[in-house]
């Protein structure tokens, strides 16, 4: 198979398996075809206020100042008075979009909105807005649009502020608040001259949604122990307490207003969210108004052992936590509006004040309305599934179903209320468990699928290897190898077999590319069967002890690697162990100022696993140190290749000029923010010179000598420039350390070639990537490539971990972009920081292609390696989804296992444009050959 047909059915290959786990684990668990369940009581409030503080913690809210007064002193009255309260558990990912589904739609959020920024709707569901009468809506352009255009008519109405006023160099961001409580009033002023739109509010039924984002962008900006997010929590406590005093004298008093006041989700310590930590995962809720539970007083010890409650000084108020979509049903119970037909909330009745009847009736409603989610999915896979392979749920089967319904009926006929509720709240869960069950159906299935296609191709790759780059003992004819005409026979037969089954069962398109996947990878397996039979052949001849110590040590390599992406300190250790390899090798006594300097290279980038990934605090003065390091190490690089490689004169001035650019983008970051600090703004200056370094990056490496060091020398320089723009503090020292590593590497890669004894070995000082290829000199592999293979994966894993965590959406600091933009722009924001994560994988891939040219081995057998390696790698990622029960460990080791095949499919692709970054014969504008003394 020649290089470009591989590499293309190898990247197919990958982005099958890559989107594989998406599809058997994230398909939307939305279905459609419900009847609504109405409340058959009168509810108990005619209207609905839905306060959501964005980013508020529970702990900013709910803790005293040291001399025991509250910052917001309203909401605290209402707690002690008049409301019950409690907090709301959030889920992953802690992000607006999906707190604000659960907590007016009752789900949550469907992976695949994640390719919309949380602001569109990729799936129509339904919400608490769609079921009212009216909703009124104030606030962010970013979250009132999506329940906008999702309600069926044209009864929610949504008013928001120009998308730049949500700016993290504002002045105030607490202004976004203000803006939303003057219109709010300046709305209900509005309405008492217009006697339609006065008739309207006075109807039942009716929402008013106040989205308060101040909060959230003061706590982006300045942190949440800041004094400006603070003083915002006050902000919005003030404007709560005149709203509702305005609401009520509007409806003249009637008693018959409820209000929500709680957060989508909370904020780390270091100003980010996203992700599980309690600080993100615990928001605030308060409920007070009609048909809601006065402020109850205990003395007996609350349920709750994680110490809040003593924190907080709430030890005699009733505490009622809740799962954050339990929210939809209850606001729906409040204002008697059907339960949104896909919510997966339960109502918590210690919320509602209303009679035991009322009680039970509501909770019989919810039961229904969850069960019509479980029937309607149940019938969608026994259409779908052959009858004599479908598996019902047990717990729930129809005539299980229909006997509860009828106990329940029954029950509260009887005016049994408190075994009514506690019949339907086991419906409720039954429910619930069969809609899980029903929705990874097929989980098993599809997994063993992709499990058969990724070792069939694993297994294709390996072979591959021995065949075309192993020198192997290869007879004339292979009498074992099966023969053509039937292998295909065969394969035919089974694609038949497989694609009739689908068609039976309706499955879906993917469905038929995971499972006819594994046939033609396996084909291929068995048709290079000879192979196999060529390594057995030759095992006479082989180094058996050596060959074993080497795939034990691979072994263990890859098992620290897959324990690294749960422990990063794992990598620490990984170093310490690589630093003593020219030790261990003999290569120490003859290259002692190489060996050196791996030794110290290692050590120092060791350091960095152990450095927190997230919580640090922003230190400028850390960049502009980076900025001088790697000035220095640049003109070390450049005074000890100036005897052996003279630079022409061209090329000097684009390294002074590369290295000028540094110490300018080393500089930048420090008036940026101070001018942020100055609440000043983001200087225009600054913003172009920015732009202008990403956008010149990946085009000024190719400008320069293609002389080894001066090309890898330049493409550090550019690269090095544009990380210093989107860094904050110690991470700014890593690629100039993971630099040095690598140009050592490079150098005692040679020497470990000499020691080897291979021949026609060139001086690192004379390589130019611009020569053509001698072909005659291309060896095959060695033990010792696997080595250097799998310090490339090393190296890869190092540069992604290095510094932050990517698998951990809150890990990123947003202030990294603030040299570039301040307004809030999801995908930019997620491109820089994504760029700033591949910056020291190009160093990293520019290296090991140097390696690759430095060790005279062609590109295409190393990679073949370390497809092997990575694949691997991801299998055992695989492998331990299956393996977890929890869906936090599920999540973990998926988000692990997209990390890894996106690495592989990356360096797929990175590997074309390192080609483009260390070859010269592409740049046609260039036409000259330098001539070196």
């Amino acid at each position: 198979m020649r290089m470009i047909t591989f590499f293309l059915v190898g990247l197919a290959v990958h982005v099958v398996f890559f989107i594989s786990i998406f599809d058997i684990y994230f398909t939307s668990p939305l279905v459609h075809g419900m009847t609504p369940q109405a409340m058959p009581l009168a509810p108990p409030a005619s209207r609905l206020v839905l306060l959501v503080a964005d980013g508020l913690r529970a702990d900013s809210l709910y803790t005293l100042h040291p001399n025991g007064s509250s910052r917001a002193p309203y909401l605290r009255s209402v707690m002690e008075e008049r409301g019950t309260w409690g907090v709301s558990h959030t889920r992953v990912p802690t992000e607006s979009r999906p707190g604000h589904v659960a907590l007016i739609a009752g789900f949550y959020e469907d992976v695949s909105a994640i390719a919309k920024g949380w602001k569109e709707n990729p799936v129509e569901f339904d919400s608490v807005f769609n079921e009212s009468r009216h909703t009124w809506c104030w606030g962010s352009p970013d979250i009132l649009p999506m329940f906008a255009k999702g309600a069926s008519g044209d009864h929610v109405y949504t008013h928001t502020y120009p998308a730049e006023e949500e700016d993290f160099a504002s002045t105030d961001a607490s202004r976004l608040d203000s803006w939303v409580f003057a219109q709010a009033k300046s709305f209900f002023q509005s309405a008492k001259s217009n006697s339609s739109l006065k008739e309207s509010l006075h109807e039942d039924q009716n929402v008013f949604f106040l989205h308060l984002l101040g909060i959230d962008t003061n706590g982006h900006a300045h942190r949440p122990m800041s004094q400006e997010y603070l003083d915002n929590i006050g902000l919005v406590d003030s404007g709560v307490a005149e709203l509702v005093s305005m609401l009520e004298e509007f409806f003249g008093h009637d008693g018959r207003t409820a209000y929500v006041f709680t957060a989508d989700h909370g904020m780390t310590n270091w100003g980010s969210h996203g992700a599980g930590h309690p600080s993100e995962t615990l928001t605030p809720l308060v409920v007070w108004g009609a048909g809601v539970h006065n402020a109850q007083r205990v003395t007996d010890p609350q349920p709750y052992s994680d110490g809040y409650l003593q924190d907080w000084k709430l030890e005699h108020l009733h505490r009622v936590d809740v799962n954050q979509a339990d929210i939809a049903p209850l606001m729906a119970s409040l204002i008697g509006v059907p339960i949104p037909l896909n919510s997966v909330g339960v109502l918590p009745l210690l919320y509602l004040n209303n009679s035991e009847q009322f009680k039970a009736e509501s909770m019989y409603t919810n039961a229904i309305q969850i069960l019509e989610q479980f029937k309607v999915k149940m019938t969608q896979k026994k259409e779908t599934t052959l009858s004599f392979l479908f598996t019902p749920y047990q717990l729930l089967t129809e005539s299980k179903q229909a006997e509860f319904i009828r106990q329940a009926r029954i029950l509260i006929q009887l005016e049994k209320y408190e075994d009514a509720i506690s019949l339907c709240r086991s419906l409720i869960s039954h429910a619930l468990e069969g809609l899980v069950y029903y929705h990874t159906y097929d989980r098993f299935f599809l997994g063993c699928s992709v499990v058969l296609g990724f070792v069939g191709w694993t297994s294709y790759v390996a072979l591959l290897i021995l065949k075309t780059h192993a020198s192997l003992r290869r007879p004339p004819s292979h009498t074992n190898q099966i023969p053509g005409h039937t292998l295909v026979r065969v394969c035919v037969c089974v694609t038949v077999a497989i694609t009739v089954f689908l068609l039976i069962q309706r499955s879906p398109v993917t469905y038929y590319i995971y499972c006819l996947l594994p046939v033609p990878v396996w084909y291929s397996v068995l048709k290079e069967s000879g192979t196999l039979t060529d390594v057995i052949r030759s095992a006479p001849s082989l180094p058996l002890c050596k060959c074993f110590g080497y795939f034990v040590l691979v072994m263990f390599g890859i098992e620290l690697l897959v324990v690294s992406f749960f422990h990063r300190a794992m990598l620490t250790v990984g170093l310490a162990a690589l630093s003593l390899w020219p030790i261990l090798s003999g290569l120490y006594g003859k290259a002692k100022f190489h060996s050196v300097s791996w030794l110290l290279g290692c050590l120092c980038l060791a350091s960095f696993p152990l450095m927190p990934v997230v919580g640090r605090e922003p230190n400028i003065h850390l960049v502009t140190g980076a900025g001088v390091l790697t000035l220095f190490t640049s003109a070390c690089y450049l005074l000890s290749s100036r005897q052996r490689t003279p630079l022409h004169l061209s090329d000097r001035q684009q390294f002074f000029s590369q290295m000028f650019h540094v110490a300018v983008c080393a500089y930048i970051p420090t008036l940026t923010h101070s001018s942020l600090q100055q609440k000043q703004g983001l200087p225009l200056l600054n913003q172009v010179i920015s732009w202008t370094t990403l956008g010149s990056s990946m085009l000024v490496p190719l400008l320069s000598s293609t002389r080894l060091f001066h090309r890898l020398l330049s493409i550090f320089l550019s690269l090095t420039a544009t990380y210093l723009l989107l860094s904050t503090g110690s991470e700014a020292l890593f690629p100039p350390v993971l630099s040095w590593l690598m140009f050592a590497w490079i150098n005692i890669e040679q020497e470990a070639m000499l020691a080897q004894g291979v021949s026609g070995r060139q001086e690192l000082s004379a390589v130019d990537f611009s020569e053509n290829i001698d072909i005659t000199k291309i060896r095959q592999l060695k033990l010792d490539d696997i080595r250097r293979s799998y310090f490339f994966v090393f190296f890869i894993i190092t540069a992604f971990f290095g510094t932050g965590n990517i698998a951990s959406i809150n890990s990123f600091d947003p202030a990294s972009v603030y040299c570039f933009l301040t307004v809030f722009n999801p995908f930019i924001m997620g491109g820089l920081m994504m760029w700033k994560v591949i910056i020291p994988f190009i160093i990293v891939m520019c290296t090991f292609e140097t390696i690759q040219v430095a060790t005279q081995l062609s590109s295409r057998s190393l990679f073949l390696i370390v497809l092997v390696i990575s694949d691997l790698m991801a299998l055992h990622f695989f492998f331990l989804v299956q393996d977890y029960g929890s869906w936090l460990d599920i999540g973990t080791s998926i988000s692990h296992y997209v990390i890894v095949m996106s690495m592989t499919i990356f360096l797929m692709l990175l590997s074309v444009v390192t080609h483009i970054l260390t070859s010269r014969r592409l740049i046609l504008w260039r036409r000259r050959k330098m001539h070196f003394p």
